[in-house]
């Protein structure tokens, strides 16, 4: 478990519109997550076509009607996948993509091997299942990719290229098929059955494509283009059936493969699987979810026979699926079952974390499970959790981190809608923190930690709003100077690092203070930050120079 999980499982922050009228509308929206590979394993183009919309009907129908794709923006955003060095991408990719020409040679027959070097093959591929996995998505997104590009060029009509990418599918089809096939070590008949129809239907569309380059009458043509829609649209749904099974068998695997292991090696492998699906979208977390997942973590968060390591990890996953970013909820109802059991767990890992990373991860975990279900924060509040948090955040040896101080402030900014947080808060001495959190700025410039930076102003303001209409808190934040501190951030956008979220998010905090200290505002700030309109004050805020401030 590396730093980089620990990040990445708190990367993302609340989303913004470049439109002014849009930044304030939106500025309350749910923290952002890059999108994964498997979003676009679902099909989704851009623009729409009257071809694709058949095409995603019928994917959608093979998903269990789940319309996944409706809910997301266009474009996608970029994969993670894609922000690595292009170099280093092209390298990866090199062989996936050459694949095809050795594959239209042989006629899509694999090389026959010796029985003693097959059976050393999958011996050895048990210790790589994570790099098998993350193989059959990189060919799954190509093969969705050729799709996609097929369902353009045949909109145009433009027959040489449409019947050259079917050849493409073809034979990535079959290579995923047969790589599969080789790392995995038992598959259903269902599996079997599915797997022919495909290359039945992809054979199928190559013959009928390339009858269509062959013909040179306009009108046959455009009467062929009808079959040639409804193939292509079922090669798609046999493909997306495919793909739904085999990860739903290898999520079973990875899961027996926890409950009957005895090795801690094995056990930390497999989670660490489950984790690198979670990262690969919503409906991989679904499938998980599905498989009695959320079960199986628990059973590790709650067995004090595990390393706190091994507990980490189960967090990390717990993290993934619980992410505010996912578009649906059904998956959540056995989590739901067992969310005391898993808020204790995540609690206890926190209060006894030796190091920022664990701390880190279950944090998050947390965190996320505070903003679906108003009962977790209750139990958080019951299980001294505001306590144990905030001591925490004075050890820099386990609150080291911007992302993990975006964790913590999360968690005060979604329990602070209850009354009973204000005491817990201000015996905690959660007002001062709150304090210096305005303060947060980045030491290295990264621009992810920029981001977490940002993400933790806004929400300590937000806290800081919410929190004071108890006149107890907003009393202790007039003495502690946070009033200053929220104007000097309205007013200049290098304090905020031009952010128009915590911008907003201080205009909140800064009128619910004046309304309980009026005093402590000069006229200026009264008439320009508190007396007009918030989306008044707001415009301001934004066309100001640095020679105003």
């Amino acid at each position: 478990m590396g730093a980089y999980k620990a990040q990445q499982v708190s990367a993302g922050g609340w989303k913004r519109d470049r439109s002014k009228k849009n930044k304030f509308r939106n500025w309350l929206g749910g923290i952002s997550r890059e999108k994964s590979i498997l979003q676009l394993l679902y099909f989704q183009p851009g623009p729409y076509s009257s071809l694709w919309k058949s095409i995603h009907k019928r994917i959608n129908m093979a998903f269990k009607g789940e319309d996944h794709l409706d809910s997301l923006p266009l474009p996608v955003q970029r994969m993670h996948l894609i922000q690595v060095d292009s170099v280093q991408r092209w390298m990866e990719d090199l062989k996936l993509m050459t694949d095809c020409e050795c594959m239209c040679i042989l006629q899509s027959k694999p090389i026959s091997i010796e029985k003693d070097e097959q059976n050393e093959l999958i011996l050895s591929s048990q210790y790589s299942t994570c790099n098998n996995l993350q193989l059959l998505l990189k060919r799954a997104w190509i093969i969705s990719t050729e799709l996609t590009r097929i369902a353009q060029k045949l909109e145009k009509n433009r027959w040489q290229r449409v019947h050259s990418m079917t050849v493409r599918v073809n034979c990535h089809v079959r290579s995923m098929i047969n790589e599969y096939n080789t790392f995995t070590r038992s598959s259903s008949e269902e599996m079997h059955q599915l797997e022919k129809l495909l290359i039945d239907k992809c054979s199928e569309f190559t013959a009928f494509t390339e009858r269509c380059v062959q013909t040179e009458d306009e009108q046959m043509l455009r009467s062929m283009k009808s079959c040639v829609n409804e193939t292509l649209t079922t090669v798609a749904q046999y493909f997306g059936q495919l793909i739904e099974l085999v990860f739903t068998h290898e999520a079973q695997n990875l899961l027996r493969q926890i409950d009957l292991s005895d090795s801690v090696y094995i056990t930390e492998s497999a989670i660490n699987s489950l984790f690198s699906l979670t990262q690969e979208g919503a409906h991989l977390c679904r499938i998980i979810a599905k498989v009695d997942g959320i079960l199986c973590l628990t059973d590790i968060l709650t067995d004090n026979t595990h390393s706190e390591a091994t507990h980490a990890e189960a967090a990390a996953v717990i993290a993934q699926i619980t992410s505010p970013h996912l578009t649906f909820t059904q998956h959540l109802s056995s989590f739901l079952e067992n969310m005391e059991e898993i808020v204790t767990a995540l609690v206890k890992l926190c209060q006894e974390a030796s190091s920022g990373e664990v701390f880190l991860l279950a944090s998050a975990a947390l965190a996320n499970i505070t903003f679906f279900d108003t009962m977790a924060c209750e139990m958080l509040l019951q299980l001294n959790a505001m306590k144990i948090l905030l001591a925490a955040c004075s050890d820099k040896r386990i609150v080291d981190t911007p992302y993990s101080r975006d964790q913590v402030v999360t968690i005060m900014a979604n329990m602070s809608v209850l009354d009973q947080c204000a005491s817990e808060i201000i015996q905690g001495n959660g007002i001062q923190l709150l304090m210096e959190m305005l303060f947060e700025k980045s030491s290295s410039g990264n621009t992810a930690e920029v981001a977490a930076c940002e993400r933790v102003q806004q929400k300590s303001a937000v806290t800081l709003a919410r929190l004071s209409r108890d006149p107890e808190v907003a009393d202790a934040a007039v003495k502690l100077s946070c009033i200053p501190r929220l104007i000097k951030l309205c007013r200049s956008p290098t304090e905020r690092n031009n952010s128009d979220s915590v911008l907003v998010a201080c205009l909140a905090a800064l009128r619910r203070l004046a309304v309980m200290s009026p005093d402590g505002l000069e006229d200026s700030d009264f008439q320009q930050l508190v007396k007009p309109r918030l989306v008044d004050s707001f415009l301001l805020c934004t066309n100001m120079e640095e020679s105003f401030v």
